[in-house]
């Protein structure tokens, strides 16, 4: 058994795949996922888990280039914006309107929908590498 970092088999599985400037989704529970994507669905009840608990977790076990970001965040959930540029104040953030960053996720590798319940609480997470 593992004894650090992601326990979840299929989200570890595909950390341990990803190579550089891959992309992962992770999503509110009401962002639409396509069915070409692979879909991890850790939604139990709305709110649980939080968006941020699986991006935490996610975030400490990928190397993280860069974010992509529904512009619509700005005005729909500034809280939430506020605690992404401080998270990932050393990475570029790149914005898009909510339509593109929908189109965006089909180039994922997977899009793994939490229990998240706020409005754009979406990101793309862009693989970097450890070298």
């Amino acid at each position: 058994m593992k004894q650090h970092g992601i326990l979840n088999s299929p989200i570890s599985q595909v950390l341990s795949t990803m190579g550089h400037t891959d992309q992962l989704t992770i999503a509110d529970c009401g962002l639409p996922i396509h069915d070409e994507s692979q879909r991890i669905d850790l939604s139990l009840t709305i709110g649980t888990p939080s968006f941020i608990d699986v991006l935490e977790a996610v975030a400490a076990d990928m190397a993280i280039e860069k974010v992509i970001i529904a512009s619509e965040t700005r005005t729909h959930n500034p809280k939430l914006l506020t605690y992404l540029k401080d998270q990932f104040s050393e990475l570029e953030i790149e914005f898009v309107d909510h339509e593109t960053f929908k189109k965006l996720t089909l180039h994922s590798k997977a899009v793994i929908r939490t229990g998240e319940a706020t409005p754009y609480a979406n990101i793309i997470l862009q693989s970097g590498v450890i070298f």
